[in-house]
């Protein structure tokens, strides 16, 4: 039986990503909640402070008063109810089209499009886009819609309203309505997004140091496995030194380059900025140089092509597939292409659709007897291919006609997994 450890690091790192994700969301949505409940607070107040000036003040007795204190009032029953069902959604929706309807009344009798006041639909607009970029931009087509609707009303031959606003009271109720837009916009919005925005930014550094923090972990992770994993090859090493059979030697061997081929993932790994992925055109040269060196020496006879372009695999895909070329490349070293013989090796790994992929690995040396089923082998190289193509959720199969061994492997990029029987 033949472990594979799942890559844990992959798992944590997403594990972070998503916690973050989320703790983020639930900030940005009690900031929407904070910042809609204030400004309802203060608008309700504003409102029906405002309507006690229009009143008692500027006397105003008519429509005016009314609609300011209407929409106080149902805008605080409106935010204190938002406690019991706690529906963002509904409280702002219902806020905006109250202060939607009164600013439109009170802007058509309180002078038209001439009016200060309606300067307060365009903070109705800007109250949208702070609860989502849909809701603004519905409400800035109404209000566009309605700001042309109101200086139609302007028109002498089309108005059907009046300033109800006494011509001694004007100048004042001009001031209240400039000071009310100017206040709910710089010391509400704007103190508050200014306070959104610092701690989301602070949240972001923390977040970026966390993930810098992680990553330099798990690459120091990569490291040390990448150490113990040579550390088992060099004694594998030195254990075959005092072997004298060579079957015996030849299987040490080969179980030192199964691991050395594993130990070049996470070295790839610790060396490289991507961490979830590596670049599989340079793991498999450096694989294939190191078995052809291992096995044939350095003043070999063995061309090498490789075609693998713009293919990154996971670690969970990157470790059996390693595996199994060097198995491949192995048999085809020891028994395909003998001795100093000239030989030929070729591998080339092409991307299908979404994650499948094809890979075509193959020697130009006497191959092996077809009545020789891999699939069902005793022999542990050829049960490995098999049962590592199996691993990766794909299949393998031998092209008889082409010279030498030739597979052709389909698969594709896979999770963590347990365990392959061998």
């Amino acid at each position: 039986m033949v472990n594979f450890m799942p890559n844990q690091g992959d798992h944590s790192r997403q594990n972070l990503f998503a916690m973050e994700n989320s703790l983020l969301d639930e900030e940005r949505l009690k900031d929407k909640i904070d910042l809609v409940l204030r400004v309802n607070y203060i608008s309700s107040t504003l409102a029906i402070v405002f309507a006690a000036v229009c009143f008692y003040l500027l006397k105003i007795t008519q429509i005016l008063p009314e609609a300011f204190l209407f929409f106080g009032l149902f805008n605080l029953i409106n935010t204190i109810v938002f406690k019991y069902h706690q529906k963002l959604t509904v409280t702002y929706n219902l806020s905006s089209i109250a202060a939607l309807a009164c600013t439109l009344l009170i802007t058509l009798y309180s002078g038209g499009i001439g009016s200060p006041f309606i300067f307060i639909l365009a903070l109705i607009v800007f109250a949208g886009y702070v609860t989502t970029r849909k809701y603004g931009q519905v409400y800035l087509n109404l209000i566009l819609f309605l700001v042309i609707l109101i200086f139609s009303q302007s028109l002498p031959d089309l108005s059907v309203t009046y300033n109800v606003i006494p011509p001694q009271s004007q100048n004042l109720f001009n001031l209240f309505s400039v000071l009310f837009s100017v206040y709910l916009l710089g010391n509400v919005f704007g103190k508050n997004l200014l306070r959104t925005h610092h701690r989301l930014y602070q949240s972001k550094m923390e977040i970026a140091q966390q993930i810098k923090e992680r990553e330099t972990l798990l690459k120091e992770i990569h490291h040390r496995v990448k150490n113990n994993l040579q550390t088992v090859s060099s004694l594998l090493s030195l254990q075959s030194r005092s072997i004298t059979d060579a079957k015996m030697k030849s299987l040490f061997k080969s179980s030192q380059n199964r691991v050395i081929s594993m130990a070049m993932v996470h070295e790839m790994l610790y060396m490289r900025n991507d961490l979830s992925k590596i670049e599989y055109h340079s793991y498999v040269q450096e694989l294939s140089e190191y078995l052809i060196r291992s096995l044939k020496g350095s003043d070999n006879h063995i061309k090498l092509n490789i075609d693998i372009k713009n293919i990154k695999l996971g670690i969970d895909t990157a470790i059996p597939l390693g595996l199994l070329i060097n198995e491949v490349i192995t048999n085809a070293l020891k028994y395909g292409i003998k001795g100093d013989e000239e030989g030929e090796i070729s591998i080339a790994i092409q991307k299908e659709n979404g994650s499948q992929y094809i890979l075509n690995i193959s020697d130009n040396g006497t191959g092996y007897p077809e009545n020789i089923d891999f699939k069902s082998t005793k022999t542990l190289g050829l049960k490995l291919i098999h049962n590592l193509a199996r691993q990766l959720e794909g299949s393998i199969n031998r092209d008889a006609s082409k010279k030498g061994t030739f597979y052709i492997v389909k698969f594709k990029e896979v999770g963590a997994k347990i365990q392959v029987l061998v």
